[in-house]
């Protein structure tokens, strides 16, 4: 299970805080915790007006690269960011996002195929979240027929079933498993990736409903997650159902994790 660092994100107030004032320690501090839990990315989210987010963006990146060398995800909508943005990045970032949306795949994704990045896809297009898993299929074979035509492989997708909060959509996990199993079913090289959280939202005790969604998932084939690092017991979770869905070889992560005192 790979994980994509949620937390410099400016949609948290902190964040935002952080980002509006120029509180360069507290952004360096977020990047060298997520990084030394593992995050084998590190979103990057300004959530700042379009005029603003490049600077802000390049603001993040440049702060974040001073203290970890993780690869980055940029997210954001704005292809004007994007543009600016990855042409500061010390590696190869993966890009969040593109959609079935025309607009999106139009100018976010020529950026994805010059760079060579790795990519999130929304199971998503510009008239709403299907609400079935099969019309959410239908999106991603228009995406991936775009995403082929642009010579980007089919192994640097990641597809974004979309988890809906639980607490509007009472069959979100199950349709958001059954999309991952769909998808993979018809593109066995594809990866895939959610914001874990999102199941959740509006509900008490969210944290247990992550746990047992990422188990869920995983066993369905989710293989990365946008979702805190710092959370001890939802990594162990990751960790525990790798173990017992027979992808962690000699159960070495398992015995180093635990060595570690990560289930303690």
């Amino acid at each position: 299970m790979k994980i994509i660092g949620e937390k410099i994100n400016g949609t948290r107030k902190r964040v935002a805080q952080a980002i509006a004032e120029r509180d360069a320690e507290f952004i360096k501090e977020l990047a060298q915790k997520q990084a030394d839990a593992g995050s084998s990315w590190l979103d990057v989210n300004a959530g700042t007006h379009p005029e603003k987010e490049p600077d802000d963006l390049i603001w993040l990146i440049e702060n974040i690269q001073s203290v970890v060398d993780t690869p980055l995800c940029l997210d954001s909508a704005n292809p004007a960011a994007l543009n600016v943005a990855i042409k500061a990045v010390n590696k190869t970032p993966m890009i969040n996002s593109i959609s079935g949306e025309p607009d999106r795949l139009e100018k976010i994704l020529p950026i994805v195929a010059e760079h060579g990045c790795e990519v999130i896809a929304l199971a998503m297009d510009d008239k709403k979240i299907p609400e079935t898993f099969e019309k959410r299929m239908e999106v991603i074979e228009k995406v991936m027929e775009a995403t082929r035509t642009a010579g980007v492989a089919d192994n640097k997708v990641y597809v974004d079933p979309l988890a809906l909060t639980i607490a509007t959509m009472n069959q979100s996990a199950i349709i958001a498993c059954d999309t991952i199993r769909a998808v993979h079913a018809k593109y066995p090289e594809v990866h895939f990736t959610m914001g874990l959280s999102n199941i959740s939202f509006g509900l008490p005790a969210r944290k247990q409903i992550n746990r047992a969604f990422l188990i869920l998932a995983m066993q369905a084939g989710l293989d990365s997650a946008i979702m805190d690092p710092l959370d001890k017991e939802l990594v162990a979770a990751a960790i525990t159902a790798e173990l017992l869905l027979g992808q962690d070889k000699h159960c070495l992560n398992y015995v180093r994790a635990s060595r570690k005192g990560l289930f303690e």
